[in-house]
C-alpha cells in the first residue's frame, strides 16, 4: 500500500468519518450511503500476539505465514516479515525465536516440499532490495530449532517485488510474484540442486497497484487483491488463461480500500472462504470460495492483547493448534501496537466462525 490512513481513533462516529482521511489519499472516499450500508462486523478478540518487530516508529511488520506441526500442533511456528529488516520466527506463545537479516522483504509464504531431494519446509519472501528488479528470497525453516537458513534468491522479472504466494504445480513449487505495478509473474522453482533456480513460465496483469495473493490448490485458482479496485481470480495453472475474473469490488461497504492481505479457509472439495483485509475500515471480509458470494465481516476488537487496525498481511491455517486454537489459527498484522512497534495478533478461528454464525 502507498498511503495509509492514520486512524487516531479506532471507533468513530459517522460525523467524524471523513475527518480521519488524510488529504491527498488516493483511495475513493465512500459515500454516506455506502458507510451506512456496511454489513455488520462483530468483534472477536485476539487470544495472543507476537513480540513486536525490531524496527520501531515505522510501518514495518507486514505479512505472516503459518507452519502447523502435524505431530504436535502446539509446537507450530509463525514466520513474519519486518519489511525494513528481514524475517522473524515466532512460536505460538508469540515469543520471537529467530531473526534473519534479509533486508526489505515484504510478503511471505511457506510450503512443505522437497529441498535438495529431502523433505523440508520452504519459506519464500518477496525481495524488494532492488526496486527495479523483483527477486524471490528462499529459505529453509528448521522446525526443530525454529530457525531460518538462506537458500538463495531467484529472479522474478522487472519491477518492485511486493506480494507473493506459493502453490504446488505438477510436482514442483510455483511462486506467484505480484509486482507493485500489478504485474504477476508465475515462477517455477527448481530446488533439486545446491542452490535454487527458477524460470518465469508466464505473466498476468492487473491495472494498478496490487499485493495480496493466495492460491487454492483444490481448484487451482489464484486470488489477487488490487488495492483500490477489488478482488480478482485467475487460473493458476501454468498453461491457463491469463484473463482476470472479478470477484468483488471496492465499494466502501463490504470492502474499503486498501484491499490488502488474503487468506484461505478451505472446506471439503471446493467450499470454504476467502478472507480479505479491508484495511480502510479495520475489518476483515469473507467471500465464499464456491461461488464468490459475500459471507460476512468481522473485526479484532479490544481485549487483553488489543485490537487491530490498518492490517496489511493475514494468514489462516485450519486444524488443531492446541488448546488455544483448536479449530484453526488466524493471524493479522497490527498497524498500531503503541507504545510498542508493530506486531501480529493471533485469533482462534472458531471465534470467527461463531461470531459470524457460519456453517463450516
Amino acid at each position: 500500500m502507498t498511503l495509509r490512513r492514520q486512524t487516531v481513533f479506532r471507533s468513530v462516529t459517522m460525523a467524524g468519518f471523513f475527518a480521519l482521511l488524510l488529504p491527498g489519499c488516493t483511495a475513493r472516499t465512500p459515500s454516506w450511503a455506502e458507510v451506512a450500508a456496511r454489513a455488520p462486523a462483530p468483534a472477536v478478540t485476539a487470544a495472543g500476539e507476537t513480540d513486536a518487530v525490531a524496527t520501531a516508529n515505522a510501518d514495518a511488520a507486514d505479512d505472516p505465514a503459518i507452519w502447523r506441526d502435524p505431530r504436535d500442533p502446539a509446537r507450530s511456528l509463525i514466520v513474519g516479515t519486518d519489511k525494513k529488516a528481514g524475517l522473524n520466527v515466532y512460536d505460538l506463545s508469540g515469543r520471537q525465536r529467530h531473526f534473519i537479516d534479509a533486508g526489505r522483504v515484504n510478503n511471505v509464504d511457506l510450503i512443505t516440499t522437497l529441498i535438495g531431494g529431502r523433505p523440508g519446509v520452504l519459506v519464500a519472501a518477496s525481495d524488494r532490495n532492488d526496486p527495479l528488479n523483483a527477486r524471490i528470497a528462499l529459505f529453509e525453516l528448521d522446525t526443530a530449532a525454529a530457525t531460518l537458513r538462506l537458500l538463495g534468491t531467484v529472479a522474478a522479472g522487472a519491477g518492485e517485488a511486493y506480494g507473493l504466494c506459493l502453490a504446488p504445480q505438477g510436482g514442483a513449487v510455483h511462486v506467484y510474484m505480484v509486482a507493485k505495478d500489478g504485474t504477476i509473474a508465475q515462477v517455477a522453482l527448481d530446488l533439486s540442486g545446491t542452490a535454487p533456480a527458477g524460470a518465469i513460465v508466464r505473466t498476468m496483469k492487473l491495472a494498478t497497484q496490487s499485493e495480496g495473493c493466495a492460491v487454492d490448490p483444490r481448484t487451482n485458482m489464484l486470488y489477487v487483491a488490487e488495492e483500490n479496485v477489488g478482488l480478482w481470480r485467475f487460473d493458476a495453472a501454468p498453461t491457463g488463461s491469463t484473463a482476470a475474473t472479478s470477484i468483488a469490488k471496492v465499494d466502501g461497504a463490504n470492502l474499503v480500500a486498501d484491499v490488502e492481505g488474503l487468506a484461505l479457509a478451505p472446506i471439503g472439495d471446493k467450499g470454504g472462504w476467502l478472507v480479505v483485509s479491508s484495511q480502510g475500515d479495520n475489518a476483515y471480509a469473507l467471500y465464499r470460495l464456491e461461488d464468490g458470494l459475500f459471507a460476512g465481516r468481522f473485526r479484532i476488537g479490544a481485549g487483553r492483547f488489543g485490537e487491530t487496525s490498518e492490517t496489511d498481511g493475514i494468514a489462516l491455517e485450519l486444524g488443531d493448534f492446541g488448546p488455544g486454537y483448536p479449530g484453526g489459527l488466524f493471524i493479522a498484522q497490527d498497524g498500531d501496537n503503541m507504545p510498542k512497534a508493530q506486531n501480529f495478533k493471533l485469533v482462534a478461528w472458531d471465534a470467527v466462525i461463531n461470531a459470524l454464525k457460519l456453517n463450516p
